[in-house]
């Protein structure tokens, strides 16, 4: 029987959901609006995705969700759904951290640089993760005040996320590439997930909260 498994990411102004079966994509729907739109699209995106691949929701066998960080309001709204699913449904919750999630798109075409996800945390800082061609963590994820020389001792990168139009800005003469096209979407999450179901790394339902690294403001 496939292992069918429901992707949602809502992490930031995209709205994601993706489906993939035997850790393949088989459908995705989604959209990026300043309005943040997940309120109002992330159910109708979920049906439309299950539509798209000829599914059920019966045919769930998890629910992974971006657990942050990034938007308070977007993440749990995404947690909130996954959580609805999980119950209803009685299968497993899959924890796939955004950026995460967000560096395995990047990794499909950047295979010798050290890779460098970036999320706007507002002002000049963003939440960062970076990991080199092999996917060894060299900097864990954190929230950062960015200037000139962040991150210097990394070079050279390829950047890419949301935060990114600040520090194009900000980081000139560097040996950084800039990917302004790559952004946070739930088909980052599908290989992921599906090591972790597989190994049954599932989480708590009842106790799962995002991680959002800051307090709120």
């Amino acid at each position: 029987m496939s292992v069918v498994i429901l992707h949602l990411e809502t992490a930031t102004k995209v709205c994601s959901v993706a489906l993939s079966s035997d850790g393949k994509l088989v459908a995705c729907k989604e959209s990026s609006s300043d309005s943040f739109i997940h309120a109002e699209s992330l159910t109708l995106f979920i049906i439309e995705a299950l539509a798209s691949a000829n599914l059920k929701i019966e045919a769930l066998s998890a629910v992974s969700i971006s657990s942050g960080p990034g938007s308070y309001t977007g993440l749990r709204i995404g947690v909130s759904t996954a959580k609805g699913l999980c119950f209803g449904l009685q299968i497993p919750l899959i924890e796939v951290p955004t950026l995460d999630s967000l560096i395995e798109i990047g990794k499909i075409r950047n295979r010798t640089k050290n890779l460098l996800a970036v999320i706007d945390a507002r002002r000049m800082e963003v939440y960062s993760v970076i990991q080199n061609s092999k996917g060894e963590v060299l900097k864990d994820l954190s929230a950062d005040i960015v200037d000139e020389t962040s991150y210097s001792n990394f070079e050279p990168l390829v950047c890419f996320g949301d935060g990114l139009p600040k520090l194009k800005e900000l980081w000139v003469n560097r040996t950084i590439s800039f990917e302004e096209d790559i952004h946070c979407s739930a088909k980052g999450q599908v290989l992921l997930a599906y090591s972790k179901f597989l190994a049954g790394d599932f989480k708590d339902v009842s106790n799962f909260t995002p991680t959002y690294l800051k307090e709120f403001q």
